[in-house]
């Protein structure tokens, strides 16, 4: 065959001139390709009005799944009026309008998406339509106030009618309105309105383009050799035999390893098996996972603490006066990304300057990074971002891409890179291992008087951003503070760098944090000899928002009511990216130790929501995320060597094993919270405790395996 699946079902797309309202973009923007000649520009970077009144709305953030493809465009229209069925979409470029207020940067990661647009995309969409409408009313010598908009189109008195396209030269040279009044919630027509995605028929039909795609003239491939040991160099390479194999080109040595060139991605990866390299390990070699636990409890027992939050008086004192007192460790593992598409960028360095495609969730990191290793200015770099075939935080990592500029400057040719999903599991940035301690003591009546909570882990932040030693890293605190009615609390983190390098994973700290303190409520529950749902909403008097999902859950959940025979029931409860969720999971356990989920009951209050069809989605997709990693997740070392290479021994959720997901999202005046994250990390501690519940063994180490089980 001489063509592709994904070019058979292509269409061809329709080309036409245009104008663009916003600022004067890079050229990686992709309408510049709809662009005309005599294009003009408006300070407002997010809408492109083509000639033809064909409307492209600019993306901000990185599309992976998580449907930003259309909640960011659903927030521009909204203010400009026009029909989200008859926008194009593109991903932005590099730019710093596009940064990311939440994050500082033009990053798509932490929940943020909706959250740092909610205002800033309206205001853009309000603007352009403000101007439109200014220049009509100049053009029709009326009154602005007199003119409506409605699907793209000014209309005015007498039947006076004009569209976008036909306006927008005239409104491009007027001065941008700085007094924007947004619609009042009650006048949406498109946000919160459940709405099909836009990017759905281009992904059935094989238009879309992931990295993996990517495609340009006389493209080579390439697929590296790294040394086993994350960290290793190359001390010597024979590559011999590679270099005499059919359609190799070249055999090149980056920082990173050895990577085989050749004209076809299978031809470069068989002749990279034949290349013998001897390699210096570093001190990764001297790790594995016994070894780091040992360093995290060492840290624990004698680190530097950093206060998180203290809350009431003297908690050694209360927990000590008490009268009851229980303490316990949980402990959580190494975790990789696995996302399906496994890393890989096209690079093409040419006269000083470098072309990147691919999937990226750090467009500036992204375009810093390949300029230092390259050795040239930021402006020289074109990054286009295509979709991505997951992120979950491994793509907000740079390596990928950098190895692939640098290839593509020492062959001199456009490259795509390629890694193998062997090399995805055995080099990523893994989620850190942890090591949580609580105590507390409860009163005669059993409610807590006092409660100790202390994580010990690696800093991330550290690693990717510089934060500065023994500073408290906000993305380690995340779920660390309970919302409960505990009148002395203190929470502690200890920074203890394990050895291994270590990156965000999809929830961050929530899943590393809500573990233990919802597991441990369940255990302060058992103590007190009170039902788990009682026993919490008892301390929620002061958190309407968090004692109504919970209220809820438990009433669609059916809690206290009778399961079918050998179910059970477990309850978490967490604040997230400004997300206020309960979770209850109804499981049973086989006489293997193997825990079958059922159902998840999910209530989810996140304040004003755009598309409420994605955040049910977002809310199921979490959860077989977090479910994954909850019976299965977990990365081992053995001298340095991370064991699990591929899906048969790390394995992610099946079909059969995906449970009935039943949400409820409240209907809310707040302001929006993040919805990509949350849901995985409540659904460890929600399955634990039913697990408890069904078993009466406290697992207190994720994942839940049946020999751990059998162990409790």
């Amino acid at each position: 065959m001489t063509t592709t699946r994904r070019d058979f079902l292509k269409t061809s797309a329709l080309a036409g001139g245009g104008l663009m309202m916003g600022i004067s973009l890079p050229a990686a923007v992709g309408v510049s390709e709809a662009q005309a000649a005599g294009t003009v520009y408006t300070p407002n970077a997010w809408v492109h009005i083509a000639d033809d009144n064909t409307i492209t709305l600019i993306s901000a953030r990185s599309e992976m799944g998580q449907g930003v493809y259309t909640s960011m465009p659903m927030l521009i229209a909204e203010e400009l009026d026009v029909d989200l069925k008859k926008i194009k979409v593109d991903i932005a470029p590099p730019d710093a309008v596009y940064v990311n207020a939440l994050l500082g940067a033009q990053i798509t990661g932490g929940s943020t998406s909706v959250r740092d647009a909610w205002e800033k995309l309206r205001i853009g969409g309000a603007q352009v339509r403000m101007m439109l409408v200014s220049a009509a009313a100049q053009k029709w010598g009326v009154d602005a106030s007199k003119l409506t908009t409605a699907n793209g189109m000014v209309n005015g008195p007498d039947g006076k009618q004009a569209s976008y396209g036909e306006l927008a030269a005239a409104a491009a040279k007027l001065p941008v309105p700085k007094d924007v009044v947004l619609k009042d919630p009650k006048d949406f027509k498109i946000i919160g309105k459940a709405t099909r995605r836009l990017d759905t028929p281009n992904k059935v039909n094989g238009k879309t383009q992931y990295g993996i795609d990517v495609t340009l003239p006389g493209m080579v491939y390439a697929s590296l050799e790294q040394c086993p040991v994350i960290g290793g160099t190359v001390k010597s390479v024979d590559a011999t035999k590679a270099r005499s194999m059919p359609g190799v080109i070249d055999v090149v040595q980056i920082p990173d390893g050895v990577a085989v060139v050749a004209n076809s991605y299978w031809r470069a990866k068989k002749a990279r098996e034949t290349l013998i390299v001897q390699w210096d390990e570093g001190s990764v070699a001297k790790i594995n996972n016994a070894t780091m636990m040992e360093g995290i409890r060492a840290a624990s027992a004698s680190g530097k603490k950093i206060n998180i939050k203290k809350t009431g008086g003297d908690v050694d004192a209360a927990i000590k006066g008490a009268a009851k007192t229980l303490q316990a460790e949980y402990s959580s593992p190494l975790l990789a990304h696995a996302t399906l598409e496994p890393m890989n960028f096209t690079a093409d360095f040419k006269d000083g300057k470098c072309l990147l495609i691919g999937p990226t969730q750090f467009q500036q990191g992204a375009q810093g990074a390949v300029a230092a290793a390259l050795g040239i200015k930021p402006e020289d770099i074109t990054l286009k971002t295509t979709f991505l075939g997951g992120g979950f935080g491994r793509r907000l990592e740079l390596d990928f891409i950098v190895q692939a500029a640098q290839i593509s400057k020492a062959v001199g040719k456009p490259v795509k890179l390629l890694w193998t999903r062997e090399d995805d599991t055995t080099h990523d940035f893994y989620r850190p291992m942890a090591l949580n301690r609580l105590s507390a003591g409860l009163d005669a009546s059993g409610k807590p008087v006092g409660l100790k909570f202390e994580l010990t882990s690696q800093s991330i932040t550290q690693r990717a951003f510089g934060l500065p030693k023994d500073t408290l890293d906000p993305f380690m605190a995340e779920a660390s503070v309970v919302p409960y009615d505990i009148p002395n609390m203190t929470q502690d983190m200890v920074i203890h760098d394990a050895g291994l390098r270590v990156g965000y994973w999809r929830s961050v700290s929530h899943a590393l944090n809500a573990f233990p303190n919802e597991s441990f409520v369940d255990e302060m529950a058992k103590a007190a000899g009170k039902d788990p749902y009682t026993y919490r909403m008892s301390l929620l008097d002061k958190q309407p928002r968090f004692a109504n999902v919970l209220k809820q859950a438990a009433a669609k959940a059916g809690w206290g009511k009778p399961l079918p025979a050998g179910h059970k029931q477990g309850i978490a409860l967490m604040e997230g990216y400004d997300t206020y969720m309960a979770q209850i999971a109804e499981i049973s356990v086989n006489k293997a130790h193997e825990i079958k989920v059922h159902k998840v009951t999910v209530v989810a209050d996140l304040g004003h929501m755009v598309n409420p069809d994605t955040v049910e989605a977002q809310i199921q997709s979490s959860i077989a995320f977090g479910l994954t990693a909850a019976l299965y997740g977990e990365v081992t070392l053995v001298d340095g060597r991370v064991q699990q290479t591929n899906f048969h021994n790390y394995p992610i959720l099946r079909m059969n094993e995906m449970p009935k997901i039943n949400v409820t999202l409240v209907q809310s005046k707040e302001k929006p919270g993040g919805i990509g994250e949350p849901a995985t990390a409540l659904i460890g501690p929600a399955v634990a405790n039913a697990l408890f519940a069904a078993t009466g063994k406290r697992v207190r180490s994720l994942p839940l395996t049946p020999e751990k089980i059998a162990r409790a």
